[in-house]
């Protein structure tokens, strides 16, 4: 009876001990973090939604040079901030270039900067459209989508979905505005969104607990070889521009080269999150179909697998990457740009360097997660009492034999 009961008392114990620290340490370390005021204002400051009650004009007009474009003249009512419910006149096109073809009607609602001049005048000036609504209707698309096709698991993966961008957003951000190390803030941030989200989408199972050990071992393998190409290829973090902004917007100093890191382990951490999950399930369900399988076959079998899972992600990569950099090539290749000074580019070359070293964890992944899973799967009869903690092989609850 003892040693029956002996798992659950130590585990009942850990857990005990786990929440006193939380309370003590955890509570003040997550949630009580200020985030410091910026010294220039931000993107979509003294911005404010409006609706267009009225077109008064519109047509084309002659910008010169021959550029003929459409423009419209709109009476706008404010819907928020200091001048709410004053009626404003706007225009679109008349003295900007476009470079589309939309046309409002009364009832749409854009983005209008309001401000007053020197001389107590109120000027308002169009920003963009508003697109909350048909954004809401995507995103309703998508959770009916993942409901219908996966059902509960498809809502326990958007509850991790959910904890995930809390973590990046309510955590590592503030902690990292704050002028703690980018690279500790993301490592921390990425293992407690790990641990919780995979063990909230999947369960507590063997299958969970082979996915967390495998990505926690790949995450410092990525980590390592993030931080040594980074200095190898002397990238400082300043590739991106909004990086030189994020320098000029406050006061706090910010060490770019550790974003830089701890954004290549975020980013490592989605891919990988598909490939470490997929391999430990195909692993798991191998020995489940055949379970006198030995080391050796079921090793052999998990690799086949895995290969061509790896192929198919380090293309995606590629292609995501040259897909987000169009406009940047074709306006480089129109100018007849050296494509040797292309690659060195700061901006360039840090994603060159992002898209490798998170193809090489997914290399080490492979075989890392076969491994563990594999292990997992043989010698789970050989666990014990701690084999009903430990949880069951995978989400279908049972044993087989």
């Amino acid at each position: 009876m003892k040693s029956k009961t002996l798992p659950f008392v130590l585990f009942g114990l850990l857990a005990v001990a786990a929440l006193a620290a939380f309370v003590v340490w955890g509570v003040p370390y997550f949630f009580q973090t200020p985030v410091p005021e910026m010294s220039i204002s931000t993107l979509g400051a003294g911005t404010v939604r409006a609706e267009i009650t009225a077109i008064l004009e519109e047509g084309m007009i002659d910008l010169g040079n021959g550029i003929e474009q459409p423009y419209q003249i709109m009476r706008v009512r404010i819907l928020e901030g200091e001048f709410a419910d004053i009626p404003m006149e706007i225009d679109y096109g008349k003295r900007q270039i476009r470079t589309d073809d939309i046309r409002f009607d009364p009832g749409d609602r854009v983005f209008v900067t309001v401000g007053r001049r020197p001389d107590g005048v109120i000027t308002a000036y169009y920003v963009d459209a508003v697109r909350s609504a048909p954004m809401l209707w995507l995103l309703g698309t998508f959770v009916a989508a993942i409901l219908l096709i996966s059902r509960w698991k498809g809502l326990r993966s958007l509850l991790a979905m959910a904890f995930s961008l809390f973590m990046v957003i309510g955590y590592i951000i503030p902690h990292i505005l704050a002028g703690e190390d980018p690279v500790r803030v993301s490592i921390i941030g990425s293992a407690i969104l790990l641990g919780v989200s995979l063990y909230l989408t999947y369960g507590w199972t063997l299958k969970t607990h082979a996915s967390v050990l495998s990505m926690l071992l790949v995450l410092v393998i990525t980590g390592t070889l993030a931080w040594f190409f980074i200095v190898f290829t002397r990238l400082t973090g300043v590739g991106d521009e909004n990086a030189m902004f994020l320098l000029q917007m406050q006061d706090v100093t910010i060490n770019l080269r550790g974003i830089l890191l701890g954004g290549m382990l975020i980013g490592a951490l989605g891919v990988l999150d598909d490939l470490v999950t997929t391999q430990a399930s195909a692993v798991f369900e191998l020995h489940a179909a055949n379970p006198d399988l030995g080391a050796g076959a079921l090793f052999r079998s998990g690799m086949r697998i895995g290969q061509d899972h790896v192929a198919a992600t380090v293309n995606t990569l590629v292609l995501a990457y040259a897909g987000a950099s169009l406009p940047m090539l074709l306006l480089f290749t129109l100018g007849q740009g050296n494509y040797g000074f292309l690659v060195n580019y700061a901006s360039v070359a840090e994603e060159i360097v992002r898209t490798l070293v998170g193809s090489l964890g997914l290399v080490a992944a492979v075989p890392l997660t076969t491994l563990i899973a594999a292990e997992l799967a043989r010698n789970s009869h050989r666990l014990g009492e701690w084999r009903h903690f430990l949880g069951s092989e995978n989400s279908r609850e049972g044993h087989h034999h």
